[in-house]
């Protein structure tokens, strides 16, 4: 009888603690359980029981009563949370304000809904989009010649930036009513993505205008005066934008730039205006120095109030064409050698009237606010479209070099060390494929993914570092030489560009992305904070007793959840299909769980300073974009059609995600500074141990092999790139070359094993292969084909040179200077 009601008290505390059920209810159990305990009768322990459960359950009843739980319990624990939990900033709060939540926060929940993933709308194109993407796009990326243009001329031709104006690339975003092409973010991804594959300067050229720019800000909240004025030049290339942010003091802390400007009369046109007096420095303002409009963000003060704003309005965004007297358009950046636009700009008392304020008197203040509305869709479209296509481009023409250059006789792709980097690019090419375009479909869809946006950023880039160092790798020294066959170096070079750019890396990994989630995505978190931080001090205490109450059940269902689903390895887990697919869904709601335990008890312990403990912040960060990138390599398996060549790929992506994720939480664990919780949330975690091993060498060896040649799944794996099979274009020469290889690989093992058997003697090739036909090995027909990928491979793994005059235009006078 004990063991019975032991159970039934077991499965009543998993029933209650699951259900998140309201502390009344935990107060009508206990009473029931103790008075079914006394009715049972006899046994001592039953006796027992039944006084350790009444008194919980008397007390839990009268916790349920609002007035007494906060007089007893909430109002003392809001006064030491107040001193604990950190205060939110008014460019945080503006930040907070002007984001959305979506699949992260179902992912902070613990529980994730399935179908708020799955419902997504598919990636796609209009007819019109797709048009542009085949037509015009395609036609700028053949115009565009990378060496020429960033080692010849360090900027694009003439008629490339013609091309990009007349056609509406610098406009997309821009609705057709002011003479844009209005088109998706979807879209503006995609191009943005197939040029960059091309050229990275030109990618970046065209992603800026179409970002973070005047063109947006004018779009959300500019008066109608300014739309009429600006739009449609901007739209149609008439006006070249820039956006003035980064100042020199204040780098990634935009919120601390120095930059000023301040209320006071003025002259403009003749006539004495009300207007602001500006201040600034900016620098790496990229399209600075050919913009023809500027769009600034400085500090706005109005020492006389005549704004009626207060005399500290805020930050505050004006758009200044670059001719206007006081404008300093300085000289140029060189960021990585990259021919992109980029440079300093900056004013001395520079008079401008209030209307040329975005949107007016009305914003004066909100300019935190709107640029992290468009910095969030913004970083959301453009650096994970130039991650996702570097990887993507990387994978393509690795793929066929590795297929193609041969050493010790095999190709070199078929050895299991060159595998090893293949098939990284084949994993995170499928993933983050997947994670840009789900994640354009969520702009598409009205969100404002902050937090999403942030940790994409930061994962593409750094993958794109990553990846790209493979594809190096495999290459060789046919990579590190640079000219104009080389078709990695480009991407190499940018690679700390985008690294650094819209948020560094580093900082956006360890202070944003977590720490921003954690308020923003928690569901109650942010109202305790908020509660905690509202000035009266009734309507806080009974807005911080109702989140809290639901943050204590939040809590209770973490802990009982995350160790149920951790013992049994995530059997019992959600999951929204059936088939091969299941189990990762459900170990994906396992960590989901485990992740809304640990950083929950990370967010109350730390309080303040999470900021300050930035390590664990980074590694929960790391954590949450593994949830997310895991999410994304579903979610494309579905929207591609489940197609079966593709499982080995999103099986080997989970296995390594998974083993990312426990490696993370180990390292949290390791480092947090309480013993205790560190030893509990450890047992919670991992009651059994870490299982998760990543992907095995056979399984990467598989994926691989099967991209060295020409198919449906290498080309669904560099989807929307330029691809080209002119044999006398960089990147063409080699997908020509893969077919001749492919077409001359039976030929080529016959050819080979005659060499090895000294049927025939090992010279040049060629001459061996004259040999080969003399002794009858190979026909006429068959030499040829064997000829023709060999002088084709030779065309693949030529090197660029050059005379010794030809690099350095000042090579002459430094001998001169050397001899004198």
């Amino acid at each position: 009888m004990t063991l019975m009601m032991f159970l039934i008290f077991i499965v009543g505390f998993v029933a209650l603690a699951v259900t998140e059920a309201k502390l009344v209810f935990w107060g009508l159990a206990a009473l029931v359980y103790a008075a079914a305990a006394l009715a049972l009768g006899g046994a001592l322990s039953l006796n027992i029981v039944a006084i350790l459960t009444f008194i919980p359950g008397v007390v839990f009843l009268l916790l349920s009563v609002p007035m007494i739980r906060r007089l007893v319990l909430t109002n003392h624990i809001y006064k030491a949370v107040k001193k604990i939990l950190p205060r939110v900033s008014r460019t945080e709060q503006e930040a907070l304000d002007a984001g959305t939540v979506g699949w992260d926060a179902e992912l902070f929940s613990g529980r994730p809904k399935w179908n708020k993933l799955l419902d997504i709308e598919k990636p796609h194109l209009t007819e019109e989009e797709q048009a542009f993407l085949d037509g015009p796009t395609e036609v700028v990326c053949k115009m565009i010649d990378d060496w020429d243009t960033r080692h010849n001329r360090a900027d694009m031709p003439e008629e490339v930036w013609q091309y990009l104006k007349d056609n509406g690339f610098l406009g997309m975003l821009i609705s057709k009513e002011h003479g844009g092409l209005g088109f998706s973010a979807q879209a503006q991804s995609m191009i943005v993505s197939k040029i960059a594959g091309r050229s990275i300067a030109a990618g970046i050229t065209v992603m800026v205008p179409n970002s973070l720019g005047p063109g947006e800000l004018l779009e959300k909240y500019g008066t109608p005066e300014q739309k009429d004025k600006y739009l449609e030049r901007l739209a149609t290339g008439k006006e070249v934008p820039c956006f003035g942010l980064t100042a020199p003091h204040a780098g990634s802390d935009a919120a601390g730039m120095r930059d000023v400007g301040v209320v006071c009369e003025g002259m403009h046109e003749g006539k004495k205006v009300l207007g602001v007096k500006l201040n600034w420095e900016k620098r790496y303002i990229t399209l600075g120095p050919v913009a023809t409009l500027l769009g600034l963000a400085f500090n706005l003060y109005d020492p006389e109030n005549r704004l009626g704003k207060g005399t500290d309005v805020g930050i505050t965004l004006a758009l200044i064409p670059t001719d206007h007297e006081g404008v300093n358009i300085g000289r140029r950046h060189y960021p990585a050698r990259s021919a992109f636009m980029n440079g300093p700009n900056s004013g001395k008392d520079v008079f401008i009237p209030l209307d040329w304020i975005i949107g007016g008197t009305e914003y004066c203040g909100q300019g935190w606010r709107m640029l992290m509305e468009c910095l969030s869709t913004g970083r959301a479209i453009s650096l994970p479209a130039i991650g996702t296509v570097s990887i993507k481009q990387a994978l393509r023409v690795t793929s066929a070099y590795a297929r193609i250059r041969r050493q010790f006789g095999i190709s070199i792709g078929m050895m299991e060390g060159v595998a090893e980097p293949v098939a990284r690019l084949v994993k995170d090419s499928y993933m983050f494929e997947g994670a840009r375009a789900t994640t354009a479909a969520m702009v598409d869809e009205g969100q404002k993914p902050s937090v999403i946006s942030a940790l994409l950023k930061y994962r593409t880039t750094d993958a794109m570092r990553e990846r790209i160092n493979d594809a190096m790798d495999v290459h060789g020294g046919r990579a590190v030489c640079d000219g104009p066959s080389n078709y990695l170096f480009a991407g190499y070079q940018a690679v700390p560009v985008a690294i650094t750019v819209e948020g560094a890396n580093i900082l956006t990994r360890t202070l944003i992305t977590f720490a921003q989630g954690a308020l923003r995505a928690h569901p109650f978190l942010y109202k305790e904070i908020s509660a905690a931080q509202n000035e009266n001090k009734a309507e806080g205490q009974k807005a911080f007793d109702k989140a809290f109450a639901g943050h204590t059940g939040f809590m209770l269902r973490n802990i009982l959840a995350s160790f149920l689903h951790s013992v049994t390895f995530a059997r019992f887990a959600s999951s929204p299909r059936n088939g091969p697919t299941k189990i990762y869904y459900q170990r994906l709601h396992r960590y989901a769980q485990n992740f809304a335990l640990v950083g929950d008890w990370v967010v109350a312990f730390l309080g303040g300073d999470l900021k300050r403990k930035q390590r664990i912040s980074g590694r929960m960060a790391d954590i949450l974009s593994d949830l997310y990138l895991m999410s994304m390599t579903l979610k494309r398996w579905e929207d591609d059609g489940a197609i079966a060549d593709d499982l080995p790929i999103v099986q080997a992506i989970a296995e390594d995600r998974f083993a990312a994720i426990e490696h993370s939480f180990d390292q949290v664990f390791n480092n947090f500074p309480n013993p205790v919780l560190r030893v509990l949330m450890r047992f919670l975690v991992f009651p059994l141990g870490r299982r998760a091993k990543g992907s095995s060498d056979r399984e990467n060896y598989r994926l691989a092999k099967a991209i060295l040649r020409h198919s449906e799944q290498r080309d669904r794996l560099t989807r929307d790139i330029f691809v080209s099979f002119d044999p006398e274009d960089r990147t063409g020469v080699l997908e020509d070359t893969l077919q001749k290889v492919e077409e001359a690989e039976e030929i080529e093992k016959r050819f080979i094993r005659a060499l090895k058997k000294g049927e025939i003697a090992r010279r040049l090739d060629r001459d061996a292969i004259d040999d080969a036909v003399e002794k009858g090995i190979l026909n006429d027909n068959e030499a040829g084909i064997l000829r023709a990928a060999d002088e084709a491979t030779d065309k693949v793994i030529r090197v660029d040179d050059f005379d010794f005059d030809e690099l350095g235009a000042d090579r002459d006078a430094d001998k001169n200077v050397a001899a004198q």
